[in-house]
C-alpha cells in the first residue's frame, strides 16, 4: 500500500491542479525531476480520476522556449493545459526576467471543480491559495496539498499546510513520480518574479 492508497478513497472523484512553476521549483529543491507520465498513471489507479490541470505562463515570441516541449507533451498526453503569455521586464540588476502568475486561473478552476470532484490535489505550496482551499472545503471537497518542507528553503507556507486536509511532502512521492537521477543542467525555465511569494 503506497501513500496515495491511504489518501484517496476508492469512490472519490479526484482532480489534480498543478502549479507548474511551483512544482518545478519544489522538485528542483529536492534534486529530482518529475516524470509526468508516471504522475498521471499513479493517480489514475486511485479513486475515480477526473482530470489533471497544468498551469504555466509561456514566453511568447521566442525562437525556442525551454518549456515548450514539456507543454506540448502534456497537452498530447492527458493533461488539461491552462496557459497565458508571460510578461517580460528588467529587474534591478538589468537582467531580463518574466512574470507569469497563474494563481487566479488555478483558484477559479479549483472552485468550479467543487461541482464535479470530491478530492483535489493541489501541487503548490503557495499561501495565496488559502482562500480558495477554504472555499472548496466549505462545499465539501477535500484538498490535499503537495509541496515540500524538506527543501532549503521550504516551499510550502505554514498557512496552506494547516488548511489542507492532507499535506503530502513531494519528497515522499519521489519514488512514485520521480525520474531516475541523471546529470542535471542549469535551467532558467521558471524565473518568475512571484516565486518568492509563498
Amino acid at each position: 500500500m503506497n501513500l496515495l492508497d491511504r489518501l484517496i478513497h476508492p469512490d472519490e472523484r479526484v482532480a489534480l491542479f498543478i502549479d507548474g512553476a511551483n512544482l518545478y521549483s519544489a522538485a528542483k529543491g529536492l534534486t529530482f525531476d518529475i516524470d509526468y507520465r508516471k504522475l498521471l498513471d499513479e493517480f489514475r489507479k486511485h479513486g475515480r480520476f477526473v482530470r489533471a490541470y497544468y498551469y504555466t505562463a509561456l514566453v511568447e515570441d521566442q525562437d525556442f522556449s525551454p518549456i515548450r516541449p514539456l507543454v506540448d507533451w502534456l497537452d498530447y498526453n492527458g493533461y488539461t493545459l491552462v496557459t497565458k503569455p508571460a510578461k517580460e521586464y528588467t529587474d534591478a540588476n538589468g537582467r531580463r526576467r518574466f512574470k507569469g502568475d497563474m494563481d487566479v486561473e488555478l483558484a477559479v478552476d479549483l472552485m468550479q471543480a467543487a461541482a464535479f470532484a470530491d478530492h483535489a490535489f493541489l501541487f503548490s505550496g503557495d499561501g495565496d491559495f488559502l482562500a480558495a482551499i477554504e472555499a472548496v472545503q466549505r462545499k465539501g471537497m477535500r484538498v490535499s496539498v503537495v509541496s515540500t518542507i524538506k527543501s532549503n528553503p521550504p516551499m510550502a507556507s505554514d498557512d496552506i499546510r494547516r488548511a489542507a486536509d492532507n499535506f503530502v511532502d513531494l519528497a515522499d512521492l519521489a519514488n512514485l513520480i520521480g525520474r531516475p537521477p541523471r546529470e542535471r543542467t542549469p535551467d532558467a525555465r521558471y524565473e518568475y518574479a512571484d516565486e518568492e511569494d509563498r
